[in-house]
């Protein structure tokens, strides 16, 4: 497979060849559905946390005698039936959500989804990304020239291969806009981005990874 490649002013210089392993992969649907869900089951924290009847503040006396008052027993405020009770059956700030994903499997689903946004035409390949300093102005004449609106609606994300400083500092202030590394870059982030930036050394790191 090849794509076209532009420099950063948005002109075409060549043309790139693609892996087919990774980038002409067949689409599968519920292979990328079960990949995003536990991908967002495992950024779970758990931390949430319950009362049960021994952990509410109240007091033990018994609210009313046993019997004559025609209203049903009652031992104490802090029953689950009562409202303010505690909970029956409380959840556990350390309940684990964590669903294991298979290498082959996380693999081949990110795989599908960089396929179908090539077969979209979503995903630009670029040479490299330089930014003399980091001002947001300067970012985004570069992401203008691209093709791609500076005045925001929809998202961006631009794949590079490490760290880049000056990168970052300017485009960290873009709402609609991610800067991440190519090691980073989850199922989750790509089925939310309208468009993937992705320069060649970034696209290198990438096919080797995903094969």
């Amino acid at each position: 497979m090849e794509c076209d490649l532009l420099d950063q002013s948005g002109q075409k210089i060549s043309k790139i060849t693609l892996s087919d392993a990774v980038f002409a992969r067949e689409y599968n649907e519920s292979l990328v559905h079960q990949i995003i869900v536990s991908c967002l089951a495992n950024s779970r924290i758990g931390s949430r946390a319950q009362k049960n009847r021994a952990a509410v503040s109240y007091s033990t006396r018994k609210p009313w005698k046993q019997k004559g008052t025609g209203r049903a027993r009652a031992g104490m405020r802090s029953s689950p039936l009562w409202r303010g009770g505690g909970r029956a059956f409380p959840s556990s700030p350390s309940e684990n959500f964590h669903q294991k994903i298979n290498k082959k499997m996380y693999r081949a689903a990110v795989s599908c989804v960089y396929s179908q946004l090539i077969r979209e035409g979503r995903v630009t390949f670029v040479d490299r990304i330089d930014i003399s300093v980091p001002k947001t102005k300067e970012f985004l004449k570069v992401v203008s020239a691209l093709g791609f609106s500076s005045n925001g609606g929809s998202r961006l994300l631009i794949i590079t291969a490490g760290y880049d400083e000056n990168l970052d500092l300017s485009s960290r202030n873009i709402w609609y806009c991610d800067v991440l590394d190519s090691v980073l870059v989850d199922p989750v982030t790509l089925v939310n981005s309208a468009n993937v930036l992705v320069t060649v050394s970034a696209l290198k790191v990438l096919e080797g990874s995903l094969t």
